[in-house]
């Protein structure tokens, strides 16, 4: 399953368990209530040092023991508060390049909090019906079971995700061309698993994004990576923010050792063929002081209306709208969010509204147990909060 980007999306049974053993039902947030502008200050020194000390073990754990789920080569975090602002780095990439707190890393599905939240601002505006079948807007065979606009969001659709063959085939296309660009059409193409009814159990599938981020750009008539960067990107402030295969990350950016995209560079992580058959599900590219802010900013309804964020954070068990719902798993209050885990990769981004705190954690390894080194980042940050 864990192939080379999108499969490894799939994340950790993406459902939110496997990435740190069995999680209590969610309970649903408060009403979500907009958090005031994120504070400009530096945390003190001294203060920051404990931050810092938690990447450092995550490093050290690594030299011990490449093999330990919760360890990584290189971490870099970030935390966005109301009061103050943080961001720290350790280790080293793939290539042994020493990393930075504004180093970019692909972060995978984290891209579907823009998504969901680009296609709720359409719903607020009247563009779009989010309980009508998403084949109003987009036809396709994945759309042909009348799931609505709001089961692809939050992964009621009945659409599957894409089969471990369907995986090898897309391996195969782009090992024999890693610059290549996929079309949303020709991603969607790959899918074979059977659709089903919609309604019924949560199954997380990375083609309900696909259809939504093809939607996007049905509704607009824009580029999805234009519309994200229009309407989210710059009014969040998040100009380190780069919507592959439209953007291009800036430097600097990680590197990764992807056998699928092969040696050469062409500037998107890990290669454009993988960057763009994953734009709307998983092709955001960011460095961890981004991702914070942007979780700042999303939740605390700053850039998204919060009646909106209410709905993006409802939900009877793991997952909302395009939003991941952590409870208490991270021992420092009722969280949202979202993971992503890609091969060269691993993204975790959690919100704490009670506490008007976002924090960004991205390890430049795949499919880490990134939740563990999140909780040991948490803790740290617990006393900070007072």
């Amino acid at each position: 399953m864990n192939r080379w980007g999108i499969a490894a999306v799939l994340v950790l049974a993406l459902a939110g368990c496997g990435a740190g053993g069995g999680e209590a039902p969610a309970v649903t947030p408060a009403p979500a209530q907009s958090f005031p502008e994120p504070g400009a200050a530096p945390l003190d020194a001294a203060k920051a040092e404990t931050l810092q000390a938690v990447l450092g073990k995550i490093v050290s754990r690594y030299a011990a023991n490449p093999d330990d789920e919760s360890a990584s080569r290189g971490a870099t975090a970030a935390v966005v508060t109301d009061q103050w602002t943080w961001s720290g780095a350790a280790g080293r990439d793939a290539v042994g390049t020493t990393i930075g707190p504004t180093t970019s890393m692909g972060v995978a599905s984290i891209t579907k909090t823009f998504v969901a939240a680009e296609v709720m601002l359409l719903a607020k505006a009247g563009q779009v019906d989010l309980d009508a079948p998403v084949s109003t807007y987009v036809k396709n065979k994945l759309t042909a079971n009348d799931a609505t606009v709001r089961q692809h969001l939050s992964m009621l659709s009945g659409v599957p995700n894409y089969l471990a063959a369907d995986y090898g085939r897309m391996d195969t296309a782009i090992k024999a061309a890693p610059a290549r660009h996929f079309t949303p059409e020709q991603a969607l193409a790959y899918h074979t698993a059977p659709i089903g009814q919609p309604g019924g159990t949560y199954d997380y599938s990375n083609p309900n994004y696909v259809v939504l981020g093809r939607l996007i750009e049905k509704i607009t008539g824009r580029p999805l990576s234009t519309v994200l960067r229009t309407e989210l990107a710059d009014p969040a402030g998040l100009r380190r923010a780069a919507f592959q295969d439209g953007e291009k990350p800036q430097p600097p950016v990680v590197g990764d050792a992807n056998p699928v995209c092969g040696k050469a560079d062409d500037g998107y992580l890990p290669c454009r063929a993988i960057a763009s058959l994953s734009a709307a599900n998983g092709g955001l590219a960011a460095d961890a002081p981004t991702v914070a802010r942007w979780g700042y900013q999303l939740y605390g309804g700053r850039v998204v209306p919060a009646e909106l964020v209410s709905q993006m954070t409802k939900g009877d068990g793991e997952y909302g709208l395009g939003t991941m719902l952590f409870t208490q798993r991270f021992g420092i209050g009722t969280a949202v969010g979202h993971r992503g885990v890609m091969p060269d990769y691993t993204s975790l981004l959690v919100v704490v509204p009670e506490k008007k705190m976002s924090v960004a954690l991205l390890l430049a390894d795949g499919n880490k147990q990134i939740d563990t080194a999140m909780t040991e980042l948490t803790a740290a940050l617990q006393p900070l909060l007072s």
